[in-house]
Order: C-alpha cells, then sequence, then structure tokens
C-alpha cells in the first residue's frame, strides 16, 4: 500500500506542474497580476478605493496609502470616532451595508439590532459546535456559517430584504461563534475548562468580545476601544482582495449567502491572506530567539538580512509585516495602528516590543533594497501592528485571524449585494489547456 500511495503522489506532482514556460508563453498573468504588480481590472465598486500608488503615462509611481470607505477616507471615520470618545465599528459596518453614514437615532436603533440577533439558534452551540469540535476556529467559523442555512426559512431568496436580514444576523453572530469555537477547542484539544458566559444586550461588539472571551468578564474601556479599532480597520479592503472576490465569485453563481460567506472565511484562513498575521509573532519569536540584543540595530539589521536570503526563520526569504500588494510608500492602516498601539504600550511590557516592529519597518526597506537590487518601495502593512495590539488585549494567538473574519464580514457582504445588482454575470476567466491529446488504452494493454 506504501508504494501505491508513493506511485499515486508522483503522479499527482508530475502531472499536476506546468512548466513556467507556457505562462510566458501565453501571457498569462498569474495571480490576474499585470507584469508591474498592479492588479487585473476585474470589475468596478462603490465600496472602497484602496489607493497604493498612481500610473503616470503608463508607469507606476508610489504614492502615499489612502483607504476609503464608500467615499470617506478612513483616517476621518477614524479620527471623528476617538474625537467623540465612542465606539466606531456599528457605525461603518452601517456606512458599508448602505452607503450613508447613520444619523444618531439609525445609528443607535442599528447597534440594538446587532445586539438581537446575536444570539445563537436554539440548540445550535451544542449541536454545531460542540458536538464536532474543531482545531483550527476558522474551520470552525465556516462550517457554522454553512450550519445557519439550515435554521433559515427561506435561504435561497435574494431579494434585498433577506439578504440584508442575513448579513445583519452573521455580522451579529461571528463573535459569538468564535468565542464557542474557540471554548470548544481549549475544552477538547487543550483539555481546560471550558467557560461560556451569557450575552449582555447593549454592548458594543468589541465590548461583547472582550466580554464573553475573558474569565472575569473585565475589561477597560480603552482596551474596548482599541479592539473597535481593529475590527474598524479590517472591515473592508476593496473587492480585489482574496477573501472578497471569492465572496463575488461565488455570488456571481447564484448561490445562497451561507455558501459565499463560508467561501470568503475559507479564503482568509490562508496563511497569504488573513492568517499573515500569526506569521509575523513566529518570525518574532525568530528574532527574539536568535538577535542577542534587539535593540542594537546594526544587529538586527544583519538578522532581517539573513531573513531575506533565507538563511533563517522560515527560510521563506520574507520579512513578515512588510510589504503590499497595493500600498507603496504606507499603509494607511498600519499607520493608525501604530499611533493608538504606541500610545497603549507606553509604560507597559510591551513597550520594548513596540521598538522592536518600529524598527523592523525603519530597517527592512535598506535591507531589501541591499540584497534584492531593487528600487521596489515598501512599507509595514497592518499585519506588522495587528498582532502586536492583540496580544496587548490578552488575546490568544489563535483568534488572530478569526478576529479579522468577525471585522471583514460586512465588507464581505457589501460586496455581496453589490455583485447581486451590478455584476449580472457568472465570474469565469478563462484557462489556457496546454495538455497534448492521447489515445485511450484498454485496461489490460496499461
Amino acid at each position: 500500500m506504501n508504494g501505491f500511495k508513493e506511485t499515486m503522489c508522483a503522479s499527482f506532482r508530475e502531472n499536476n506542474t506546468i512548466s513556467p514556460a507556457y505562462f510566458d508563453k501565453y501571457s498569462v498573468k498569474r495571480g490576474l497580476r499585470n507584469p508591474d504588480g498592479t492588479g487585473v481590472m476585474a470589475g468596478v465598486t462603490n465600496i472602497c478605493n484602496v489607493h497604493g500608488y498612481v500610473v503616470d503615462d503608463g508607469e507606476k509611481k508610489p504614492a502615499e496609502g489612502r483607504l476609503i470607505f464608500r467615499g470617506y477616507d478612513i483616517r476621518d471615520l477614524i479620527g471623528r470616532v476617538a474625537e467623540e470618545n465612542r465606539f466606531g465599528f456599528e457605525e461603518i459596518v452601517y456606512l458599508l451595508l448602505t452607503g450613508k453614514l447613520p444619523t444618531a437615532s439609525e445609528l443607535a436603533e442599528f447597534t440594538a439590532l446587532l445586539s438581537e440577533n446575536r444570539a445563537l439558534p436554539e440548540n445550535f452551540f451544542e449541536d454545531m459546535i460542540l458536538k464536532a469540535p474543531s482545531r483550527d476556529i476558522m474551520n470552525k467559523m465556516a462550517r457554522s456559517t454553512l450550519a445557519l442555512y439550515s435554521y433559515d426559512s427561506d435561504p435561497e431568496s435574494m431579494i434585498a430584504e433577506h439578504e440584508i436580514d442575513t448579513a445583519v444576523s452573521l455580522i451579529a453572530k461571528m463573535p459569538v461563534i468564535m468565542v464557542c469555537a474557540y471554548e470548544t477547542k481549549r475544552r477538547f484539544f487543550s483539555n481546560e475548562s471550558m467557560i461560556m458566559h451569557p450575552l449582555i444586550k447593549g454592548q458594543s461588539t468589541a465590548e461583547n468580545i472582550l466580554s464573553t472571551l475573558r474569565p472575569d468578564r473585565k475589561f477597560t474601556r480603552s482596551e474596548a476601544k482599541l479592539l473597535d479599532l481593529m475590527l474598524m480597520l479590517h472591515a473592508e479592503h476593496g473587492g480585489g482582495n482574496n477573501s472578497t472576490f471569492s465572496c463575488r465569485v461565488l455570488t456571481s453563481s447564484g448561490t445562497d449567502p451561507y455558501s459565499a460567506y463560508a467561501a470568503a472565511i475559507g479564503s482568509l484562513k490562508g496563511a497569504k491572506h488573513g492568517g499573515a498575521n500569526r506569521k509575523v509573532s513566529e518570525m518574532l519569536g525568530y528574532i527574539k530567539n536568535n538577535v542577542s540584543d534587539f535593540e542594537d540595530e546594526r544587529e538586527l539589521s544583519e538578522y532581517l538580512r539573513k531573513l531575506i536570503k533565507k538563511e533563517a526563520g522560515d527560510r521563506s526569504g520574507l520579512i513578515y509585516g512588510m510589504g503590499h500588494g497595493v500600498y507603496t510608500l504606507s499603509d494607511p492602516r498600519a499607520v493608525i495602528l501604530k499611533k493608538f498601539a504606541g500610545e497603549m504600550a507606553e509604560g507597559t511590557k510591551f513597550e520594548r516590543e513596540f521598538r522592536l516592529l518600529s524598527a523592523i519597518e525603519r530597517l527592512t526597506p535598506q535591507a531589501f533594497a541591499d540584497i534584492k537590487h531593487s528600487e521596489k518601495v515598501i512599507c509595514a502593512n497592518i499585519d506588522l501592528y495587528s498582532g502586536f495590539v492583540y496580544r496587548m488585549l490578552g488575546i490568544p494567538e489563535e483568534l488572530f485571524t478569526p478576529l479579522f473574519a468577525v471585522s471583514r464580514m460586512a465588507g464581505w457582504c457589501a460586496h455581496r449585494s453589490e455583485e447581486i445588482n451590478s455584476g449580472k454575470r457568472i465570474i469565469r476567466p478563462a484557462y489556457k489547456s496546454v495538455a497534448p491529446e492521447k489515445s485511450y488504452v484498454a485496461l489490460a494493454n496499461r
């Protein structure tokens, strides 16, 4: 049997590998990327603008990053929330879903609507989560999303009323599913106590997460506002990112919302997408274990060069948290998060690690240029600081990416609605077949 499996695996590898020469021969844009790194234009959207460069006379030129939700700059949205000392994620969700900022009364009503929709269906936790625990929280979140189809009286309906009801329900329930899946995982795979707190009505999404996640239910307003900031920053990032595009692709086929959102969660689970923040944490571990004094910039820079040359770390050649597919001079999310993270870390045990992250951000571009002999402009992306913020909040590493999904559900819901109303065609790009034709050989003669 082992020999048979080896033969199968050898054939599997051999016959599922395409020579890179074919991609060049047929001008295939792998990853739907143009030769200069820009994305292939696959659609238009009114939801979000991710701006990171300008094209002047056909040449891509770096620019300061901007992130715009429904016409509003993320800096303005977050700045006003901070000035008014309130929570902002619910306002962002309303804006993404409806295309307009809510009035005070609309925001209050919408926040209450989310609170009312948080509770899972009767016996859902026992039947769908507790009885089938998963080692991976994202996996359980995707499965739970699919399972909610069975609790919907008309799950295939695509009318606006049903789509908005489903969107609100899932946005509200994702944090609860996440915490339930985490507690179940702790019980079954870590042999730890499972603590299930009842929901408290009227809490913001950030407050609800901290309240249900922490054993003593205690948290400060500053901690809840920092988590609220993370939710706002992760809520949406354009139609071209992998998980949102996955949602739109499935939506274009005419499938139900639960299938489309589960696919988006599956995409975000990948280490090249939402799982990148955990790779930053892993990289920091390598640095702390191999750099005797990471506040010595010369020693740190030498180790960063080893990472780039694939001589250290996970041997990928990547400095996780640095560089982005769109942003060049700056990632506005990283800029905002760094400011708030620095303020939160000041005077705490996390201050030294914050200085390490800042040094990585400062030293990597030159190290990259020296090793790669490249003029490519790179900046820190949000993943460099997001895991650090979660650690300051006492959030376990296995929840870093699930929290991303909790937030991004808002963006996925907005894009699904836009695809339904404006796409009108199933998304179907072309693939060139390069397989030679063969004559069938009878079974006895093979």
